[in-house]
């Protein structure tokens, strides 16, 4: 793949910045490309038959237009800019799509594209939202139907070995981004919030073994470098998709560094490892349905200790949170929202219960996924920003 960039960072900030124009060199090469939605959908199958992972997002930058005539504004704003973009021949380059139930308006989604979006493939995983082992053995019939669906469109029999070794593939890159992730746990941070979403980005744009080369140098760059982020307050972000620099920046201009996350183009996609299974799919199917920790997937109140206890329940669900917060020494926290995205916005509360039972301060913020709507956010992040100094 042509990289015009002399340094990770710089190939980082040009694919991100032209997520497209890497995917049609691809393209080129006679890869396959397969669109995906939502970090449920197991890269490692499309990994295994050499067919590229390359993750759905929308453009907050672009007015939605098309999407209106299929979904009403009221419902989220993101999954509306995929459509708009995929309605507008945005990603006619791919070779199909696949799209998990993430929530109810994701399902639509997916039926809705299947319908008026012209690729040659398209599959949909109905990913349970509990954490049974009934689930599991119906999450795990899924994924077997996904794999043979792929080896349908490719003509390739997928194997035992294969699937290991893409799974080794996405387990080497979990680790580098977990040696990513530790770098920002200096003060100051060695690689700031905004350079980490461009990074997380560019790795869902390009084929595993070429984003593993990329952290490398990355990791090598940022270590080296003399010139980095300064010193600042330090924040996590915690929400639903996060897909552009704008609001991180923001927080950074106004002196604070966003150091830990648990966004789903972040921390919570990449950090929880796969089991190497004698099957495969084992593994695969207990790391995206139980390893995850998104909203989406219902957690009930454990018989026990937990039954009817709060508190206990809070730490059972967030206790997470509180290690990020320690280990990375956060001085408050943005609870952020994608309007219209109740899988969120019904949690958020909870975890700011949570984070005020620890004395750390946090903020919920609602976006309507626009470059119109980041004047009045500024105005909220610089007041936050100076309560915590």
């Amino acid at each position: 793949m042509t990289k015009r960039g002399n340094t990770g960072l710089a190939k980082v900030k040009e694919i991100y910045e032209d997520r497209s124009f890497y995917a049609k060199q691809l393209k080129a090469e006679d890869k396959k490309i397969i669109g995906y939605l939502c970090i449920y959908t197991p890269l490692e199958i499309l990994t295994a038959l050499d067919i590229v992972p390359y993750r759905l997002f929308g453009n907050m930058r672009e007015p939605i237009t098309n999407a209106d005539a299929y979904f009403p504004t009221l419902v989220c704003p993101f999954l509306r800019s995929i459509l708009d973009l995929g309605l507008k021949g945005k990603y006619d380059f791919l070779d199909g799509s696949v799209m998990p139930h993430v929530c109810e308006v994701g399902e639509k989604l997916a039926h809705i594209w299947r319908t008026y979006i012209d690729l040659p493939y398209s599959f949909y995983i109905d990913t349970p939202h509990s954490k049974s082992e009934a689930a599991l053995e119906y999450h795990k019939e899924w994924l077997n139907e996904f794999k043979k669906s792929l080896e349908s469109l490719t003509g390739k029999e997928l194997s035992t070995e294969s699937l290991k070794q893409a799974t080794k593939a996405h387990n080497e890159q979990r680790a580098l981004v977990r040696r990513l992730y530790e770098l920002r746990k200096t003060e100051p941070p060695l690689i700031s919030g905004a350079e980490t979403l461009q990074v997380m980005k560019a790795l869902m744009s390009i084929p595993v073994k070429e984003g593993n080369e990329l952290l490398q140098e990355v990791i090598s760059e940022v270590k080296e470098r003399r010139e980095g982020p300064k010193g600042g307050t330090r924040l996590l972000l915690w929400g639903s998709n996060i897909d552009d620099i704008a609001i991180i920046e923001i927080m950074e201009e106004f002196g604070a560094n966003v150091v830990m996350d648990d966004l789903c183009v972040g921390s919570r996609f990449y950090f929880p490892d796969v089991d190497m299974t004698e099957d495969p799919l084992d593994g695969l199917a207990r790391r995206y349905l139980l390893d995850l920790k998104c909203p989406r997937t219902f957690i009930g109140a454990a018989v026990g200790d937990t039954k009817r206890d709060y508190p206990k329940d809070l730490e059972r669900r967030f206790g997470y949170l509180h290690k990020y917060a320690e280990e990375w020494n956060v001085k408050g926290a943005i609870l952020y929202n994608l309007r219209f995205c109740d899988i969120h916005g019904f949690e958020a509360p909870l975890v700011k219960d949570y984070f005020d039972r620890y004395g750390l301060r946090s903020m919920y913020l609602e976006h309507d996924y626009s470059e119109s709507s980041l004047a009045p956010l500024r105005t909220r992040i610089q007041g936050f920003l100076e309560l915590l100094t």
